[in-house]
């Protein structure tokens, strides 16, 4: 094996090619990953999402292990890399194929045991591409066989920045080609650095004309052919079951910061939440739109002023008892709250809407509310307007977006919502007039649970502003949903008079009222078990309600920024129901998307075992590694492995913290991924000059403030416009993930000054026990939330930077672990 001894930048042409080779092939690597996240959102359901983050580590820990095994596959050079690169972009394609066309169904699991078979099969085919990438970085780790020598923290750091344009890449492929076209993009990017490479070989000329006649190809196959690559939508997915009524068809389809939203015409949809009994007309036929293949939307097809079924819906209340207000929508999507608004008799409504697609694609109808005159569209995602304006409201409306899920179903979980947070409903309150109403309807559940933790979430924000919630707060509730308003200066009697005649004309049933008049509760939509109203009476009337949330058999405890966990409501103590109805109810994660990460995390935990001893097991007889000090092959285990832990345990929660700066989830990740991967491929490429050890302690205080210190940083630029929040957020992470990208080029170079055959094994105990890490962030950040994953990422990198003092005492050191 040849191991660089340069410290420098590549100077030749050779040298040059080469790291921009390998920076495209991570490139391509991330734009693959970034698609499948979003093409398993749409497909599937967002929990499966998280595989994809596993799939890609576990090929690149496969990688090392290959390398280690089989170190010939480091022989070759660049002929050898170019068809790797080739390798790649037909895997990405066929990969893709391969699960698109596959009858996988995630319901069907608990079941059909076949569907087992088909995920392994997902497993297996989408780790190939990542795997490929990863020998690719691992070969030219070790030095073999380059035209000009270049040094492995070079070499990383290049494939660092690639990694990080791959982000940019594939936030920009989403908006424009969509997620099947971002996933040849992916190839198109990974033929790239086959082009590069194959410039390095004596057939330069040939392969070069080859490799780009094929990138054509995929090009052209994927705008002339799209129906052949077209993803395929789960049946239980929202959008999956409007286009069964007879009829239904989508009519446009858009792609707005990697959400796919889909306008879908039927005369099936006929969706009113909370429409009152005494209605006897019959509902409208309405359009729908859907995002990432679910959360149909209402779209109303009916204007201000002929709507009469819009005064019989539960929301119409707010406007009711507010006539004429100045109205804010959150989130409005398809337009029905600001309908119901306008003909409630708001003098203006603005309607703030995080996709612009969906604006655009609304407007300009003959009976669009967006082109009221008393409407005003905002685009920007609605904490953050929130946060930003100095207007104030006569009522703020947090319209319901999510569509009727069981509470036992447990499938999103995993879902953040910062839009139903304390904090958030501390903002809102904030933002009202005297006198002004906060609203928000969510759906009745059995047993009760998502709209007591509402409750809940506005008791804790009106507590920590020490108001009373049993004096501010009522909530009613219809067949199928429940409506909370917070008026936090106290009702009026005349407000609570009013309250009253709509529940009894409308038939709904008051779940909670202030005052000490008695309220009759479960007349018109009667349950077997009320358990609503003595839950409420109990919450609302507690200063301090820990004890009822932790005696209730679901999670119902108040959301928070650090905790935005709003579907989760599993508790340990539902286990064994859990594993008693798998496979016996027709929701087959019975409460516990929990345990599906679970089931995960062990079985990530025994892939990367597999991943780390197989090589200690498969090179005993050559002794390559046996003969290696155990004390030197320990330290290779804890040390990768525990930066393998660290990077993704801080870089995660970073992605969450920075939602509210930048305005919505896609932005935030495209945002910390761009930031920390080129911060780190700088790290990387001037690491010989930063102290290891110091570098090191640094990075793990780094890692410990950085929560308290991104928050502060948001309140104070959250004013500014947005590029200039992204500026501010990318400067902020810069020296945190320049740090980040000493620790693992410092861990290589110890190495290849003592035992350079373990180099391709450090690169994939690296890969493979970040597998286990993306499982332990989500379990952690669903347990403890986000800063707790933080400290745990602070903690790993706390342990790394005692192993580089060892590293430093090593009697066979050269003393680089104090430069």
């Amino acid at each position: 094996m040849v191991v660089s001894q340069r410290t420098g930048l590549p100077r030749t042409r050779a040298g040059i090619l080469t790291l921009g080779g390998v920076a495209a092939s991570s490139a391509s690597a991330l734009t693959f990953e970034i698609a499948l996240t979003r093409v398993f959102a749409v497909a599937e359901f967002y929990h499966f999402a998280f595989l994809i983050v596993s799939m890609a580590l576990l090929g690149i820990g496969a990688s090392g292990t290959l390398l280690t095994v089989f170190p010939k596959l480091a022989a070759g050079g660049p002929r050898r890399w170019a068809w790797l690169a080739g390798l790649q972009a037909a895997a990405i394609i066929g990969a893709y194929s391969v699960t698109n066309w596959l009858p996988f169904d995630s319901f069907a699991i608990a079941w059909d045991r076949r569907h087992l078979l088909y995920l392994a099969v997902y497993y297996v085919a989408l780790a190939l591409p990542f795997l490929v990438g990863g020998l690719i970085v691992g070969i030219l780790l070790t030095g073999a066989d380059q035209p000009e020598l270049v040094a492995s923290h070079v070499i990383y750091g290049g494939s660092l920045v690639g990694s990080g344009l791959g982000c940019v890449a594939a936030v920009i492929g989403l908006d424009t080609l969509g997620g099947e076209g971002t996933v040849v993009l992916s190839a198109v990017v990974a033929l790239s650095a086959a082009v590069g490479f194959a410039v390095l070989t004596e057939h330069r000329r040939q392969a070069t004309i080859a490799i780009t006649a094929i990138a054509v190809g995929l090009v052209a196959f994927a705008i002339f052919v799209p129906g052949l690559f077209e993803m395929k939508l789960s049946p239980y997915k929202g959008l999956s079951g409007a286009l069964r009524f007879p009829g239904a068809a989508i009519v446009g389809t858009e792609w707005d910061r990697g959400t796919r939203i889909d306008l879908v015409r039927s005369d099936g949809i006929r969706s009113l939440p909370g429409l009152s009994f005494a209605y006897s007309g019959t509902p409208p036929a309405q359009d729908g739109v859907a995002f990432d293949g679910d959360d149909l939307s209402p779209i109303p097809g009916l204007s201000a002023g002929h709507a009469e079924v819009a005064r019989h819906m539960l929301t119409a209340l707010p406007w009711l008892l507010r006539p004429g207000a100045d109205t804010l929508v959150l989130e409005p999507r398809g337009g029905l709250d600001v309908l119901v608004a306008l003909e409630g008799g708001a003098r203006s409504v603005t309607a703030v809407e995080p996709h612009a697609a969906v604006i655009e694609t609304l407007t300009g109808g003959d009976k669009s509310v967006y082109d009221d005159p008393r409407v005003r569209v905002m685009a920007e995602e609605p904490r953050t307007f929130v946060e930003r304006t100095g207007e104030s409201f006569d009522i703020i409306d947090l319209a319901l977006t999510a569509p009727y899920r069981p509470v036992t179903s447990g499938a999103y979980s995993l879902a953040e919502d910062y839009r139903i947070t304390v904090e958030a409903f501390a903002s809102y309150l904030e933002r009202l007039e005297p006198g002004g109403i906060l609203a928000a309807a969510r759906w009745v559940q059995t047993p009760p649970s998502e709209e007591i933790r509402l409750l809940g979430v506005a008791a804790e924000a009106l507590l920590r502003e020490s108001v009373d919630p049993s004096t501010v707060v009522v909530m009613l509730r219809g067949y199928s949903n429940a409506l909370l308003l917070v008026q936090p200066d106290g009702w009026s009697a005349g407000d609570l008079d009013e309250v009253r005649a709509f529940a009894e004309e409308q038939r709904f049933d008051l779940v909670a009222m202030p005052g000490p008049d008695p309220f009759d509760t479960n007349r018109y939509n009667v349950v077997p078990d009320e358990s609503y109203s003595n839950l409420a009476d109990d919450l609302l009337a507690s200063a301090d309600p820990h004890d009822l949330y932790a005696g209730y058999d679901f999670d119902i405890t108040p959301p928070t920024d650090d905790h935005p966990f709003f579907g989760h409501y599993f508790k340990w103590d539902q286990t064994a129901h859990v594993v008693d109805t798998l496979g016996r109810t027709w929701q087959p994660f019975g409460g516990a998307g929990f345990l599906v990460l679970v089931a995960f995390l062990v079985l990530a935990t025994l892939s990367s075992l597999v991943l780390i001893v197989a090589p200690l097991a498969l090179r005993r007889r050559s002794g390559a590694i046996a003969l290696t000090p155990g004390t030197l092959r320990w330290w290779t285990v804890g040390y990768f492995g525990l930066l393998g832990l660290a990077f993704l345990l801080v870089e995660i929660p970073l992605i969450q913290l920075y939602i509210l700066l930048v305005g919505d989830p896609t932005t935030a990740f495209a945002v910390v991924l761009f930031a920390v991967l080129i911060a780190s491929g700088i790290g990387s490429a001037i690491s010989p000059r930063i102290p290891w050890v110091v570098g090191a302690a640094v990075l793990t205080v780094m890692a410990v403030a950085s929560p308290f210190l991104i928050r502060s940083l948001t309140q104070v630029a959250l004013p500014a416009p947005f590029p200039a929040r992204v500026v501010v957020g990318v400067v902020a992470l810069a020296p945190l993930g320049l740090l980040m990208g000493t620790m693992f080029p410092r861990g290589v170079s110890h190495l290849e000054a003592r035992a350079p055959q373990l180099v391709p094994w450090a690169w994939g105990i690296n890969g493979a026990v970040s597998v286990v890490s993306a499982a332990v962030a989500a379990l952690l950040a669903l347990a403890f939330g986000f800063t707790a994953v933080l400290v745990a990422g602070a903690a790993a990198y706390g342990l790394a930077a005692l192993l580089a003092v060892a590293a430093g005492r090593s009697p066979l050191g050269s003393g680089e672990g104090h430069e």
